[in-house]
């Protein structure tokens, strides 16, 4: 049955019918579970009640995850120059700690296998709702859109396998059965085939949904859009040769498509937030803005326990004195990109990327006012309540301030918003806010990339000042507004002007991505698209460790790093038929 929250969208429940199932890994046969409801096989195919079976699969975004292995990959971008994994100790998460270094990662370790199966099982109810709805009427428009929405639901799960691992089987055949999952290789496809696949399901789910939703958590035209110019994206930037993860060349005609999935007249109706923390807040008002093309929809009040809360991002939450002094404190930002967020005296970040004294609050150095939407820095306010104002003491870090005691905060909410929209559940936090996947801000820097990248610098560029006007206008009508006044801040963001390379215009568009959708698990796999990892990482490791000790001795190796490795224990129950990534794992 489909439940409606406080926000009468699509909550999460478990499935009313005899069809939903785990999928553990990819030689164990999807399992039926034990029937909760009275509809039959052929009642459960009619349209009035295929959404038994549909929710099930929905339901998979908030249940199967957890906060150790996020469908946000929150923990496996702390590979990546934004940010520390942090805890309170190199052995808490300590896997996490070495993945984060590059140096000592096992294929035994758990983080692999736990997400690997997680994405898994998400994705074995998507098939069984793919397989029902394949067995009901074909001519039905509700079936239609159903079959739509679980093709878009069916992509996001292997996108997101793709990303970490690179060489995944993919579970998007109808009625497979037992043999059919022992005998599933990862290597069926080569890698640009593999993203073939994704756009496949995502071409199809297009040319059905509707521009609009009245459940805010099915997906519409527009993120099926906007998801398809981000996989096009990736597989532009072409690693041809499977001994190696070098990026080969940037296809055009995959460039193309990614400015025809973003074409303006697509995205009706939406548009950039006038405050970028709106697409961070948890009021209903602001949830499911104009910003927000797709988002993983939480719930509370519906009759659950706790109700459908995101508990997956309640490690990040950090110490909060007198509120939550033993918070788990991880994710926590990097010096590197707090720096990143200073400008020059024409209002525009360094480009080279060139070590820089660090910022501190109340210094005459001007930066970008997005830096206090992204990361709380010590003498600001936590979630801009200024009854938690950040300090460099213990009260504010768990480990002492090994991590440093910068706090991420475009997961977190309000602390005076507790019982309502923030619950202490198990002793730990849990909120009921969405989690934007895809929003428009990410559609136009998409854009700009694919119009850089095919020669069309000054279309691209435009685009670029597009999202830097909007952060302009944080440093006079924003949540952080008033920073300049209360905590002697300077704010300074230009436009860039002039005639630019190629070369350039991607080096502006790079740092542009950072700023904007930083904390937001993006940067490690932008890296690895464009085949900087290695160069990027390996300088941030040397710079940083100067600061960050426990950043000694990491080291990227390229052609290995990129991606994790199949986790042993798949390579074990595949019968031979799964390919280790190379790297010599």
């Amino acid at each position: 049955m489909i439940t409606y929250s406080i926000k009468k969208t699509i909550a999460a429940c478990s499935v009313c019918c005899c069809m939903t199932a785990a999928f553990t890994s990819c030689s164990d046969f999807l399992e039926e579970q034990v029937p909760q409801a009275t509809l039959t096989q052929d009642e459960v195919k009619q349209p009035e009640y295929i959404d038994n079976v549909l929710t099930s699969a929905y339901a998979g975004l908030l249940s199967i995850e957890d906060m150790n292995a996020s469908f946000s990959l929150w923990n496996y971008d702390t590979r990546s120059d934004d940010a520390y994994v942090g805890g309170s100790s190199f052995s808490d998460g300590e896997p996490f700690h070495r993945l984060e270094m590059g140096v000592g990662i096992d294929t035994g370790d758990w983080p692999f296998n736990s997400i690997w199966n997680k994405l898994y099982q998400y994705l074995s109810r998507v098939s069984l709702s793919l397989d029902v709805l394949a067995s009901s009427d074909q001519e039905n428009a509700t079936i239609q859109q159903r079959t739509a929405e679980m093709r878009f639901l069916r992509a996001y799960g292997h996108f997101q396998l793709k990303r970490l691992f690179k060489k995944i089987p993919f579970v998007n055949k109808l009625n497979m059965t037992e043999d059919d999952y022992n005998n599933l290789s990862n290597t069926e496809y080569t890698n640009d085939e593999g993203w073939q696949q994704i756009i496949n399901d995502l071409e199809a789910a297009y040319a059905v949904l509707p521009t609009v939703q009245a459940e805010k958590g099915r997906p519409t035209k527009a993120a099926a859009a906007a998801f398809l110019a981000k996989v096009y994206l990736y597989k532009a930037y072409r690693q041809d040769d499977a001994s190696n993860n070098q990026v080969t060349s940037v296809n055009a005609d995959d460039l193309q498509k990614v400015l025809d999935y973003t074409a303006a007249n697509i995205y009706s109706g939406y548009g950039l937030e006038p405050d970028l923390h709106n697409n961070f807040r948890p009021e209903e008002q602001y949830e499911n803005g104009k910003e927000c093309l797709w988002a993983i929809q939480y719930s509370k009040n519906d009759g659950t326990t706790y109700g459908n809360l995101n508990f997956s991002n309640r490690l990040i939450v950090p110490c909060i004195p007198k509120v939550h002094d033993s918070g788990c404190d991880f994710y926590k930002p990097s010096h590197n990109l707090v720096n990143a967020y200073r400008t020059n005296s024409d209002g525009l970040p360094a480009l080279d990327g060139s070590p820089v004294e660090d910022y501190t609050v109340g210094s005459a150095q001007t930066v970008d006012p997005r830096l206090f939407i992204t990361v709380g820095v010590p003498g600001t306010p936590y979630m801009y309540n200024t009854g938690f104002m950040i300090s460099e003491t213990n009260a504010w870090s768990r480990s002492g301030g090994t991590y440093g005691y910068y706090v991420s905060l475009k997961q977190n909410v309000d602390p005076a918003l507790t019982d309502s929209y923030l619950y202490l559940c198990d002793s730990q936090w849990a909120t009921s806010m969405n989690r934007v996947v895809f929003r428009y801000a990410d559609v136009l820097l998409m854009r700009a990339e694919a119009l850089a990248q095919l020669g069309q610098t000054t279309e691209a560029i435009a685009l670029v000042n597009q999202v830097r006007d909007r952060a302009a206008t944080l440093a006079t009508a924003s949540v952080v507004s008033n920073y300049p006044n209360k905590y002697g801040i300077h704010f300074a963001v230009g436009k860039y002007n002039g005639s630019f390379s190629k070369d350039d215009a991607m080096k502006i568009i790079k740092m542009e991505r950072r700023l904007e959708l930083a904390m937001e698990s993006e940067r490690f796999f932008d890296l690895v698209r464009w085949g900087d990892a290695a160069t990027v990482l390996n300088k941030f490791y040397s710079t940083e460790s100067e600061k960050m000790n426990f950043l000694a001795g990491s080291q990227f190796t390229a052609n290995k790093n990129e991606y994790l490795p199949i986790p042993k224990e798949q390579m074990a129950a595949s019968n031979g038929h799964y390919t280790q990534n190379c790297g010599q794992w």
